[in-house]
């Protein structure tokens, strides 16, 4: 590596960029990129049906993975950078899986296959990867320019995880009378009918020369689960900037519980009903990374180790009794 760092050629590559080496990156970038390729290109080629198994098996690999990158933060930058990185990525892969819901929601009113539904979360995590991006550097430049913004991630984070614990169990988005939704079908031109797997056709229309351009209802639930993601990114990104401010462990927590999740909704999808106390605890984790912000006054920063412990044994509560509670009830259709 110091052999690396005196040759002219690859000198940039220890530069900083936002506080981080540029190989650090681009060794970050180059495992999301091959990941891609691997799920795309060998596992899903043929488009077929996701079953409950290979998602396990695939969401397992994907957390082995990131668990894996924890691992290497700590071989080169010490143990509290990787319990922030792996605070991060368990706060990111907690507070996303209310986006399961929605996701499970926009599939169903759009009335798209199974065998369908990899071909929108594989291009999906494409729009994940650059809008983050740009909400965690916008978010870094804040906290840069006006450190006080952390106390408003805070509040913000205390006031939502309250906001979550009073609202109805019952309550979801109705798609039906949706803005954005109306918006997208008065300026598009949208097929009534899925077209295989393509999320855009070209069809012969009376008083047009040429077959004009349509999107199929494949790319109206890609956009609307990219919306619905911006709208959690809102709550998950300053969470994960109130566990660390290191913009390099923000994303790449990001990502890759993005990743793992994902890959897990096939093996979720059917067995979302009986978390009936994630909503809980998830209330009860942004109340708690939320208070982080201002108890850092008042008795010093909480270790890392300790709040990924917190974090932790509050989701794993939640999930067990929840799965209890629920134990006797029959998977839905």
């Amino acid at each position: 590596m110091d052999v690396l760092r005196e040759l002219p050629e690859t000198a940039f590559l220890f530069n900083s960029f936002m506080g981080t080496p540029v190989w650090f990156w681009l060794f970050f970038l180059v495992i999301v990129v091959t990941l891609l390729v691997i799920d795309l290109g060998i596992l899903n080629r043929d488009h077929h049906e996701i079953s409950v198994s290979n998602s396990l098996w695939l969401s397992a690999f994907y957390m082995f993975i990131a668990f894996c990158f924890g691992a290497w933060i700590w071989w080169e930058s010490g143990s509290a950078r990787a319990m922030e990185y792996y605070t991060g990525y368990l706060v990111e892969l907690s507070l996303s899986m209310d986006n399961l819901f929605v996701m499970a929601l926009v599939f169903s009113f759009f009335g798209i296959p199974r065998s369908h539904q990899h071909d929108v979360l594989f291009w999906g995590i494409i729009g994940v990867i650059v809008f983050r991006a740009i909400m965690i550097a916008l978010g870094a430049v804040l906290i840069h320019r006006f450190e006080w913004i952390l106390y408003v991630f805070g509040a913000f984070l205390v006031f939502t995880g309250i906001k979550m614990l009073l609202s109805k169990e019952d309550d979801k988005p109705d798609l039906e009378n949706n803005k954005a939704i109306q918006f997208l079908r008065r300026h598009l031109r949208i097929t009534t009918d899925l077209h295989g797997h393509h999320f855009f056709v070209r069809r012969p229309v009376p008083g047009h020369a040429k077959p004009l351009l349509f999107a199929t209802p494949l790319f109206l639930a890609l956009i609307v689960i990219e919306a619905a993601d911006l709208v959690f990114a809102v709550d998950s990104v300053p969470a994960v900037f109130a566990v660390t401010t290191d913009t390099f462990i923000v994303y790449t927590s990001n990502i890759f519980a993005v990743l793992g999740l994902r890959s897990l909704y096939f093996a979720l999808a059917a067995m979302l009903h009986r978390f009936i106390y994630l909503q809980v605890a998830l209330a009860v984790v942004l109340v708690f990374i939320g208070s982080k912000v201002f108890l850092a006054n008042l008795v010093g920063k909480i270790p890392p180790a300790l709040s990924l412990s917190v974090t932790l044994a509050i989701l794993a509560a939640g999930i067990i009794f929840s799965l209890l509670r629920t134990r006797d009830e029959k998977e839905l259709p």
